[in-house]
């Protein structure tokens, strides 16, 4: 891998020097030819910085943070602080996920899921990304401090800090536990829900951050493995990658043995009613049951959708923190 020129990485000392508007030459730029479209204007210029947030990622983000303010409020918190958060918070992850884009550009060059990014194909230039990445990051920080609070405001700015930072940077291209980390900056909308309503965090709102950093990696993996091979390409080392097909599938069962069992932990704290528990029985046995059909179909050599986990992971979550936000509306003990 070539040197990178605008960084310092010395891991003796634990040193990261970063020159901020010059991301695109901290990376070692892929020699690929790409065929680039016009620059973007009027409502075509809308969608590509939009695009450039990535609004998929920043929808499943979200779908756990208004139960979890249910949740802190024990009720339904007011409308305002809901809209608030949500703006503050969908604009803090466009904000990261703009970064990583630029960051990632000559990955997504070469990986077919991303090769129609509009850094990629340049209806965006760098220098626009840049800036809008900055002044969005810049005004969720100020928007949470002044309409919710300033807790919640610093947390924004440490997720998307270390997710800028820690994951795209340092961790993503060295580690095949990349996204194992990285899953600490999908955790913070819980903290940042759960704070803009109590404006503290407690051993509840640390219980919910653990669920979604341990159903980070049987999410993610799936996908690597479906798209191995493109980031076998870019040089991009996730587990898929590094390591042989059983031990990922082995890896993707302890992970969703733990996510489950941290689903538990909810309950006593919260604390949690039957409709919570239910649900995390339910969907925790669904889990878990897919993730050992992947496991076996793994071993056997059996054709395999590694997609359906992907996918069953994303309607698992969401049915959890729907039952999250139901279950103090209509709380009904266990006990």
């Amino acid at each position: 891998m070539k040197s990178i020129p605008a960084s310092t990485f010395d891991y003796g000392h634990v040193t990261v020097v970063v020159n901020w508007f010059r991301l695109e030459g901290m990376i070692p730029q892929a020699k690929t030819s790409v065929t680039a479209l016009p620059r973007a204007k009027g409502l075509s210029l809308a969608k590509a910085y939009l695009a450039l947030t990535k609004p998929r990622v920043i929808e499943l983000l979200l779908i756990t943070t208004i139960p979890v303010m249910i949740l802190a409020q024990r009720g339904v918190p007011e409308l305002w602080l809901v809209l608030a958060t949500f703006i503050g918070g969908a604009m803090s992850a466009g904000s990261a996920n703009a970064f990583n884009c630029i960051i990632d550009t000559d990955i997504d060059k070469i990986m077919g899921r991303t090769k129609n990014r509009p850094l990629v194909t340049a209806q965006l230039s760098s220098l626009q990304a840049k800036v809008f990445a900055t002044v969005l990051g810049v005004v969720s920080v100020l928007w949470l401090g002044f309409f919710v609070n300033w807790l919640s405001a610093g947390l924004a700015l440490a997720a998307e800090l270390f997710y800028i930072f820690i994951y795209t940077l340092l961790l993503k291209r060295r580690t095949s536990q990349n996204i194992v980390w990285g899953g600490a900056a999908g955790a913070m909308p819980v903290l940042i829900g759960f704070s803009a309503v109590t404006n503290s965090l407690s051993w509840s709102a640390a219980a919910l951050f653990l669920i979604i950093f341990l159903w980070t990696p049987p999410h993610y993996w799936p996908l690597s493995i479906k798209y191995k091979d493109d980031y076998q390409a870019a040089g991009v080392p996730m587990l898929p990658v590094v390591a042989n097909p059983n031990r990922v599938a082995l890896e993707i069962v302890i992970y969703s043995y733990a996510m489950v069992i941290s689903t538990f932990v909810l309950i006593p704290i919260a604390p949690m009613g039957l409709i919570y528990t239910a649900t995390a029985l339910l969907g925790g046995a669904w889990f878990i049951f897919e993730a050992h059909l992947l496991q076996k179909k793994t071993k056997s050599g059996t054709e395999n959708n590694p997609m359906r986990l992907f996918h069953i992971s994303i309607s698992y979550l969401t049915v959890l923190f729907i039952a999250i936000g139901v279950d103090p509306l209509l709380f009904v003990k266990l006990f």
